[in-house]
């Protein structure tokens, strides 16, 4: 390594959040410190295929020079994805390579070791545990939740589950798949009505940004919602409505994990859907969110609570509702990978708490290299002494 840490962004992804990816993406290049990093950028298609540029020299001019695509100047797919990614290329326990064949070679040291990976990933194959476990294969520290947080935070119905087993409150939900809606629909509609009645929330068990969400208001919204969220997922979980605040709190650590102030959401649609986080602009933000001092407290310490009860690490924000009736918390989800752009909650909630964004990143990249080598000390020989 020479005196700049090397770097691989990877974002795009055969995913509905490709494009939120990017945006992700652009903003973490923007903050970059690029006289302590080399940053090597890894664009994935939608369909798929891993492409890659020139090392930056400092941050990009628009979302567009992100994109790489196949064949293109400057450019190469790893094929097979990550071709030579492991301890061939580096000792045990090292650090591994990043290697490919440039089409129109470029001087930046192309296939040069990578000393630590920073997945920008949004949703399907990139935030559910899958990249990440090529990541563990490969030997190489990388930024964020492994491969069980990832699939648990992903996937809500598993979540959920978890999350009873801590005894954090929650909302009641009932779930199901497609083999069992297609069988007998009329059991699971009877169920959600007689147990959490109208208005219900139906989502995709395995999609982020809100993608696939609906609010049902009578029996046939809820059966158009979830054949819709079946669009998305084989699983679908059905939520009951609670009038309530919408807090957050970002979580960022490894095994001693801290929380942030906590933030509110103003929602500009009846919920925070994709328009409302993504396209309309109206929502608004109250960071750090108006609330009793021992009300923020418990919310930070639910938060610090969930992250270790899915084996988090690095980074992640949860979401809380807050029952207008009587502020009783009910927590939401867990966001192992959640929006990382300078107008993000996540990052906004760590400046509120004395963080800025450059310095976020430092500490992450620091807590991936720590946790890399702190699994170094586990023996996976099977030998005994």
């Amino acid at each position: 390594m020479g005196s700049k840490l090397r770097v691989g962004l990877i974002y795009g992804g055969k995913s509905g959040e490709h494009e939120v990816s990017l945006q992700t993406a652009f903003a973490v290049m923007g903050e970059f410190d690029y006289s302590k990093y080399e940053v090597k950028p890894f664009y994935i298609t939608k369909q798929g295929q891993w492409t890659t540029g020139a090392a930056l020299q400092g941050p990009p001019e628009s979302v567009e020079q992100l994109r790489f695509e196949s064949g293109g100047n400057g450019s190469f797919a790893l094929e097979p994805l990550f071709s030579g990614l492991g301890t061939a290329n580096g000792a045990a326990g090292q650090p591994a390579a990043v290697e490919g064949q440039a089409s129109h070679a470029a001087p930046d040291n192309g296939n040069a070791k990578l000393d630590v990976v920073f997945p920008l990933l949004h949703g399907t194959f990139g935030e559910d545990g899958t990249i990440q476990g090529l990541f563990e294969m490969a030997n190489i520290p990388y930024v964020g939740a492994g491969v069980l947080a990832s699939a648990v935070g992903m996937d809500k119905i598993m979540m959920k589950k978890v999350f009873a087993q801590e005894g954090l409150p929650q909302c009641v939900f009932r779930h199901f798949n497609r083999t069992q809606w297609e069988r007998d629909s009329a059991f699971f509609i009877m169920e959600c009505e007689v147990s959490l009645g109208y208005p219900c929330f139906i989502k995709p068990a395995n999609l982020g940004s809100s993608v696939g969400v609906s609010k049902a208001k009578n029996r046939e919204e809820l059966i158009a919602a979830v054949n819709y969220a079946l669009r998305f997922d084989r699983k679908v979980i059905v939520e009951e409505f609670v009038d309530a605040r919408e807090i957050e709190v970002s979580v960022l650590g490894n095994d001693d994990a801290k929380a942030s102030v906590p933030g509110e959401i103003a929602p500009s649609n009846e919920f925070y859907d994709y328009k409302a986080k993504y396209i309309d602009g109206k929502s608004t933000m109250q960071i750090p969110a108006a609330l009793p001092e021992e009300t923020a407290e418990a919310i930070r310490e639910m938060a610090v609570r969930a992250f270790q009860a899915i084996d988090g690490s690095g980074l992640s924000r949860v979401d809380f509702f807050l029952r207008k009736e009587d502020n009783r918390i009910f927590i939401n989800e867990v966001n192992t990978l959640p929006g990382f752009t300078p107008f993000s909650m996540y990052p906004l909630m760590w400046r509120e708490s004395g963080m800025p964004y450059k310095e976020l990143l430092d500490t992450l990249i620091g807590l991936a290299l720590s946790r890399h080598a702190d699994k170094q000390r586990i023996d996976f020989t099977g030998e005994t002494i």
